[in-house]
């Protein structure tokens, strides 16, 4: 098995903070060449917030530390596909690449539901790189939900 690129591992890292806060465990990390420029974890629940996911806050965080609206020279890794609500501000901050870790048949907006950067309304379609991570990524998610039920 490779190590996971590093990003990954941060998001990932994340996604474990996340599931300790009773949050579904979803990281993401945002970088621009080698440089790291935020990470974060869900938090709906902790900040009452219904748009708090993983991918809403690392974008939040790199346009305040850049401060830019458009993350163009950027990438982003998460550790689930992104619903659409998550894909949608990936187009609108015209993020370059998108790597995520397991796919979501129920939630996910990439390769499953609307397909979102399929869409022709969608005027901006990052590069796509799915799988990458996914067997943890996936693992807990399971855990976390079993916990649960």
């Amino acid at each position: 098995m490779f190590p996971l690129p590093h990003p990954m591992r941060l998001a990932l890292d994340a996604a474990k903070q996340a599931a300790l806060a009773g949050e579904v465990p979803v990281g993401a990390a945002l970088v621009r060449g080698s440089e790291v420029i935020a990470v974060a974890a869900n938090a709906p629940r902790e900040s009452c917030d219904p748009t708090a996911h993983a991918e809403m806050r690392v974008i939040r965080g790199a346009s305040a530390r850049l401060k830019r609206e458009r993350l163009e020279d950027c990438d982003l890794y998460v550790t689930l596909e992104p619903c659409a609500m998550c894909a949608g501000a990936i187009a609108h901050a015209r993020i370059r690449r998108l790597y995520y870790a397991a796919p979501d048949s129920k939630g996910g907006a990439v390769e499953h539901g609307p397909r979102l950067f399929t869409q022709p309304t969608c005027h901006h379609r990052p590069d796509i790189y799915p799988g990458i991570g996914d067997a943890e990524a996936a693992l807990l998610l399971r855990e976390f939900f079993r916990e649960r039920r």
